[in-house]
């Protein structure tokens, strides 16, 4: 009976440490998480900004003060980056 509990313990820890070695060796490096978060970044912040240049200048053909397109355009590049940074950490 202890010999069979004892061989289980000892299964059990081989099993452990495989797994403790194997998170080891697939741990992401600080360069990889780095180069993660930039890119989420960027994937946030590129459809704002487009929308804010094509919003100003869609403004800018219109006559008088306005800023309804310049408006509209970042919200909708706040949205779009949004979908993107949810879509990249899903995956």
């Amino acid at each position: 009976m202890d010999k069979d509990r004892n061989r289980r313990l000892e299964q059990q820890l081989k099993r452990q440490a495989r797994r403790m070695k194997q998170a080891e060796r697939d741990r992401s490096t600080l360069l990889a998480q780095t180069v993660y978060i930039g890119t989420l970044g960027l994937v946030f912040v590129l459809p704002v900004v487009g929308g804010a240049y094509l919003g100003h200048w869609l403004d800018n053909l219109v006559e008088g003060y306005s800023m309804r397109w310049t408006l509209s355009l970042i919200f909708v590049g706040v949205c779009v980056g949004a979908v993107n940074v949810y879509l990249l950490i899903r995956e």
